[in-house]
């Protein structure tokens, strides 16, 4: 077993759109909606500002720390920025423009782990690795569907960011609707 992703591990999540070069997940701004605590877009750097793209493995499902995570795991994402900068989750609609494309949900952090239920929470699915083991590795390309609902969406960039950012990232019914923007890379921090 080697280059696992294991639970507790901090990680970078870079996105597919333009042969990855859709930018790192990552926090920014107070978010205005009810519940949220930052806005999530990507940047250019993983390291825009200190622990702003990067990403804390947990279990949703209560796999110790330590445990490797598999293809299809159900998980939280907690963002470091500042020590703790909430959980990735859907909140609210997405906006008109990229509804008319699929989406579904505005993606924030939360405070909780579930700010309602299920939209903490992302099912994790590799789209392969080496060897075929089922596990996930640095380096492999994932996509993160939401459970809100039980069908919140595939996480991917839409449209153009917030000023300091790149793209905007919400929630699509589709698992990859135009040029991999559904697709994340993931490398450790």
């Amino acid at each position: 077993m080697a280059n696992e992703i294991t639970y507790g591990t901090r990680i970078h999540l870079l996105n597919g759109y333009k042969s990855f070069n859709g930018g790192y997940l990552d926090s920014i701004n107070p978010s205005p909606l009810v519940g949220a605590k930052y806005g999530v877009a990507t940047s250019d750097s993983p390291d825009r500002g200190i622990g702003t793209g990067t990403w804390e493995v947990q279990s949703a499902s209560g796999k110790a720390v330590g445990q490797p995570v598999e293809s299809g795991d159900l998980i939280y994402l907690r963002n470091l920025y500042g020590g703790d900068g909430g959980y990735l989750d859907t909140n609210n609609h997405a906006s008109t423009l990229q509804q008319s494309a699929g989406a579904k949900y505005d993606v924030s952090t939360s405070q909780t782990k579930d700010r309602a239920p299920g939209t903490g929470r992302w099912r994790i699915f590799a789209q392969t690795s080496s060897p075929q083991d089922r596990y996930v590795r640095a380096g492999d390309v994932v996509h993160l569907w939401n459970t809100y609902g039980d069908n919140g969406g595939f996480l991917e960039t839409n449209n153009v960011g917030p000023a300091g950012d790149k793209y905007d990232v919400c929630t699509n019914a589709y698992y990859n609707r135009a040029d991999h923007v559904a697709d994340w890379r993931i490398s450790t921090a």
